[in-house]
């Protein structure tokens, strides 16, 4: 199945700003390793810079794979899949647990990281995601001892409709929104089960 092209746009949109944010954030990167190098070195404001330079370039990495473009037919390499999601959760408020598994096919971790990003929507208190592989198949799970989940976003990850009719979308649910194009994209269904503490998606 292929993907519309709303959908296509935007991936192509969000491959063109990640493309374009990594070279600065790099060069930036580069700078504050030779500041380290001088007598500053150590000095709290670098600290600072280092940690918040460190923190959005592993945003954009992921970010290029979750909402970049995604041929059909093309693999990532399982190696820069995992160091991906591992920079990303040293700054995120959940932790993440990714299986060593053969290179997967874009596609399907694209979608894998629009889902790692709509549970940890509902776990603004910290929790743990776990993806897992069962049977060939993927399966991720958010486990957290408090939830806040939007039940509209989560009914449309399964069928139902995510927003009201003519409602514009909400820049933080966006994730929500293309997961189901991108499970399309992949011939995939999403089966979705919701629990007091933990949410289970399954594709």
């Amino acid at each position: 199945m292929t993907a519309s092209p709303d959908t296509t746009l935007a991936a192509a949109l969000g491959s063109r700003i990640c493309h374009d944010l990594i070279s600065p954030l790099g060069a930036i990167c580069n700078g504050i390793e030779l500041l380290g190098m001088a007598d500053r070195a150590g000095a709290p404001e670098i600290d600072l810079i280092r940690e918040s330079v460190e923190t959005a370039n592993a945003r954009i990495r992921f970010f290029r794979i979750a909402y970049g473009t995604a041929p059909d037919g093309q693999q990532i390499a399982a190696q820069e899949v995992k160091r991906v999601i591992g920079d990303y959760a040293r700054y995120a408020r959940v932790s993440i647990e990714w299986p060593d598994m053969p290179n997967p096919c874009r596609p399907a971790a694209r979608l894998a990281f629009l889902l790692i990003q709509c549970l940890e929507a509902a776990m603004p208190f910290g929790g743990q995601i776990t993806v897992t592989r069962p049977d060939g198949g993927w399966r991720l799970r958010g486990a957290s001892e408090r939830m806040k989940r939007d039940e509209a976003l989560w009914a449309g990850l399964s069928g139902g409709d995510p927003a009201p009719a003519g409602a514009p979308p909400r820049p933080d649910a966006i994730q929500f929104l293309l997961a189901r194009p991108a499970a399309g994209a992949c011939g995939v269904s999403l089966a979705v089960g919701l629990g007091e503490n933990r949410i289970d998606i399954g594709f």
